[in-house]
């Protein structure tokens, strides 16, 4: 139901492109989508207009539908062999006689075409697709033209739930073939899809592909895992005084109480496991789903340690009769059967839930109680043991109800004593000889905000907080006793920068412009997208005094020649998946080789560490420099590539 959409750890959806999808409207003639696009550089959005009858872009400039489709998980997902294979099989052995086929989420149509293909000329044979997302639907219309099995196929532009029988499909389908998941398995709407399916699309006793899925999970310590969530325990050891989560007000500040996708083998050998594998929910497919379910695990100790996380995956059975899988299991899990590990892909990883706090104790042997809980598209988890006297180990609100909600990667950095010495070193070097200064946080840094007012008692500080808004400002306002400061010194300017005045800075001019710089909300930015803080220095130079300090100062960007093999393998072009050609995505999906210049895939952001096997080809070398105490100007640079080492 939900349009696929990379949902990670560390999000990939560069934030140049489109943010969030609007119902597509629909009308007798020809489609049409509104999408959110939001400017990484200015920080505003706007409506952009998507129409069915559009000419396609064949570059990845501005908001075009190539840049759209290149930055969500299509092409990870057709590249994955394994994943194909598994359901080409599953299909074919499922689909045996004339019979009428509904595919759900169809994306490119792979499935709709293997169902028709299985069906061969036979009659009395339909099979209906339905895929809610325009510029989706309008790249499967080209894919099944270029297969000839445009007139097998019957696509509708909607959501499955908006299908109508009667007026959509003719009859019920006795088979329901779909690929709706995500890595935790429910986050693409599967529930209240098969619910809606059994319902309303479907016969009953009705076939499905796959079959089943059923989650699984383990117990591990993980000091790399506790440091991406637990900021009190962490920052402990930073010796600037600055206390973002204040003894009492543990949950003032934190991740959301969520599970996390992540590639786990990246740090399989930091990960200590404290359990054998466990299963925890089954979901039948065959039928129609439960919105809601709990259910306990009793599991045992197999270490001494702390759990930090508990990490889960998925089995895909994908027929009735229990011979074709397909496993998330991270690759130190041996898998039962013939279930094999497949290459490495990024459309689904792992998932990874933090215990609160610094975990959980637990002793060899001893018995720990999981109490699992999902909804229509999550899964929770919570613990509780004897050494804590059954209370379990859950996320509260211990102030009220306001928390703040940070990602897990900033917890990280906000916990780490090096990073913190070297912006309190250049706070305080920034501060010295100057009285009464007016200093601009321009980003959502409630650390530079705290550090500014904690380092200088006759500050004023203004605190754009552009993502964070008002819950910001109410952050401070609970932490500001326990830093030593009043916030009749701290001020929140929900303006426009571009609309800044000397009314507004009570007719001083500023001192002290900074930023780390941190914009919430935009955690998946290409490295000079943070060059933001440069334009919004420019746009605030009117009332910057002529000694102002800008920090940063100067931005640098860096590169480095790297050989990873399976990042490539995952973003390449495609020709025959299954016996159908699908080369006409290459251009639109972003696909890597054997395409112009101009068509290549465009730049994306990935955690290098996240991307499977990697080799460093050259040491890292500086490819421009950006002057952030002066006004933004055209930049443009040129360097000599070193020598690589093959």
């Amino acid at each position: 139901m939900l349009s696929r959409v990379s949902k990670t750890l560390f999000p990939k959806l560069p934030l140049c492109c489109i943010l969030r999808f609007a119902r597509a409207m629909s009308s007798q003639s020809a489609q049409r989508a509104f999408q959110l696009r939001v400017n990484p550089i200015t920080g505003n959005s706007e409506w952009v207009v998507i129409e069915e009858d559009e000419p396609e872009e064949q570059t990845f400039n501005g908001g075009s539908q190539n840049a759209l489709l290149a930055t969500t998980s299509y092409l990870d997902m057709l590249n994955d062999s394994h994943r194909n294979r598994a359901f080409r099989e599953a299909i074919d052995k499922t689909i045996s006689t004339p019979c009428h086929v509904l595919d759900i989420g169809s994306g490119t149509g792979l499935l709709s075409m293997m169902a028709a293909r299985a069906m061969g000329s036979m009659t009395c044979r339909m099979v209906t697709a339905c895929e809610s997302y325009l510029p989706m639907v309008k790249l499967m219309k080209k894919v099944v033209r270029l297969n000839g099995m445009e007139n097998q196929i019957k696509l509708i532009n909607k959501r499955s739930d908006e299908l109508k029988r009667g007026i959509d499909i003719t009859s019920p389908a006795q088979v329901l073939v779909s690929e709706i998941l995500d890595s935790e398995l429910l986050g693409e709407g599967l529930i209240p899809s098969l619910k809606h399916a059994h319902d309303m699309l479907l016969v009953e006793n009705s076939e499905t592909v796959p079959y089943k899925a059923t989650t699984y999970g383990q117990l591990v310590e993980s000091t790399f895992l506790w440091k991406l969530h637990d900021l009190h325990g962490n920052e402990a050891k930073a010796s600037d005084g600055i206390l973002l989560v204040p003894t009492g007000l543990d949950n003032i500040l934190g991740v959301k109480p969520q599970q996390y996708a992540f590639h786990c083998d990246a740090i399989g050998k930091e990960v200590k496991l404290l359990s054998e594998p466990f299963k925890i929910f089954e979901f039948d497919f065959w039928k129609r789903p439960d919105s809601h379910g709990e259910t306990e695990v009793h599991v045992k100790a197999t270490n001494d340690g702390r759990v930090h996380a508990v990490i889960s995956w998925w089995i895909l059975q994908l027929d009735r009769e229990g011979t074709i899988f397909y496993s998330t299991a991270p690759r130190w899990i041996s898998l039962p059967g013939n279930t094999s590990h497949g290459d490495w892909c990024d459309h689904w990883k792992q998932c990874v839930w933090f215990v609160p706090g610094e975990g959980m104790s637990i002793t060899k042997d001893e018995e720990v109680c999981l109490h699992a809980v999902h909804t229509d598209i999550s899964i929770s988890y919570n613990l509780k043991n004897q050494a804590s006297r059954n209370e379990i180990m859950q996320y509260g609100f211990k102030n009220g109800d306001f928390k703040l909600i940070l990602p897990p990667e900033r917890i990280a950095i906000y916990g780490d004593s090096e990073w913190r010495h070297t912006m309190f070193s250049a706070i305080s070097n920034s501060l010295q000889g100057r009285v009464d200064p007016l200093c601009i946080v321009a980003d959502d840094s409630i650390f530079l905000t705290l550090l500014v007012a904690h380092l200088s008692k006759t500050s004023h500080v203004m605190s754009f907080f552009p993502g964070l808004q008002d819950k910001g400002f109410q952050y401070l306002q609970a932490v500001a006793n326990s830093n030593g400061f009043s916030m009749d010194r701290v001020e929140f300017l929900n303006k426009r920068k571009t609309k800044l005045t000397m009314h507004d800075t009570h007719q001083k001019k500023v001192d002290l412009l900074i930023g780390e710089p941190f914009y919430y909300g935009m955690d998946g930015m290409l490295p000079w997208q943070n060059l933001r803080f440069w334009n919004e220095r420019t746009m605030l130079d009117s009332v910057l005094s002529q000694d102002a300090l800008i920090l940063p100062c100067k931005a640098i960007l860096k590169t480095c020649a790297l050989s990873a093999p399976d990042l490539w393998n995952s973003r390449c072009c495609l020709s025959k998946i299954e016996g159908f050609d699908h080369s006409v995505v290459n251009s639109t999906l972003g696909a890597c080789g054997e395409l112009p210049a101009e068509q290549e895939c465009p730049c994306l952001p990935y955690f290098i560490w996240q991307c499977g096997n990697v080799k460093k080809l050259s040491e890292a070398f500086t490819v421009m420099e950006f002057d952030c105490s002066k006004p933004i100007t055209s930049s443009c640079g040129k360097t000599q590539v070193p020598q690589l080492e093959l």
